[in-house]
């Protein structure tokens, strides 16, 4: 039985395909890039923990590669960027970010990103039961649009995931003071603004991401993938 026959087996949402044509309203499947040296570096030089996620914005190794230079001028048009990792044990929704800016998520191993629509957001909210789930076959990138959330991948074994992260230069990292300071709260989406570039809407239940500061505005059931 195939990860993705499994994983619509005994879940009760249903589980889709990145190569299906339900995918392209939130992405696409990135080719004709060369991922061999960060993947490399993924396998031999990072780990997965053994409880919850760790995500690094930037790791030099993986941007002073020919992939960040080619990246950077034919899939960003020229735009700086930074290559990152997340490895974890996720397993439920917690929460959904979005960008102002494409994302890349390469699959080092196999799994599965929940996926909404930023449009869906009323005042500050976003109902869990609206998300879909896609399956990302290990060694396939997938380009996430701006208007697409996401946050963590979701794992579909006991051993958890890995995955390169691509974006903007300087995304998920934090505000300046002064870039705090000029941030205008008359604007109601500001009150999502977590990071430069990461506005973020959290499950209640997600504390460590409320003691950080996140809007809890996801609601419902904060959904889990079983596998």
């Amino acid at each position: 039985m195939s990860p993705i026959d499994r994983l619509n087996l005994i879940n009760r949402m249903p589980v889709y395909s990145v190569f299906g044509e339900r995918f392209r309203k939130y992405g696409r499947v990135v080719s004709g890039y060369d991922f061999s040296q960060v993947t490399e570096y993924m396998k031999k030089r990072t780990s997965i923990p053994q409880q919850g996620n760790i995500y690094v914005p930037s790791v030099s190794a993986m941007e002073n590669t020919g992939l960040c230079r080619e990246i950077s001028a034919s899939f960003y048009g020229g735009m700086e960027v930074q290559i990152g990792y997340c490895n974890g044990v996720n397993s439920t929704y917690n929460g959904f970010e979005y960008h102002k800016g494409s994302e890349i998520n390469l699959a080092v191993t196999g799994m599965c990103l929940a996926l909404g629509h930023k449009w869906d957001i009323v005042n500050g909210c976003y109902r869990c039961d609206q998300a879909e789930v896609f399956y990302v076959p290990e060694g396939v990138a997938v380009e996430l649009y701006s208007t697409t959330l996401h946050l963590s991948p979701l794992r579909i074994n006991d051993e958890g995931f890995k995955t390169v992260v691509i974006l903007p230069k300087g995304t998920n990292t934090e505000l300046s003071e002064e870039e705090k300071r000029l941030v205008n709260r008359e604007d109601p989406e500001t009150k999502l603004l977590l990071k430069r570039n990461k506005w973020l809407i959290c499950h209640p239940e997600n504390e460590p991401l409320v003691s950080q500061g996140a809007f809890p505005g996801l609601t419902g059931d904060n959904i889990e993938l079983h596998y």
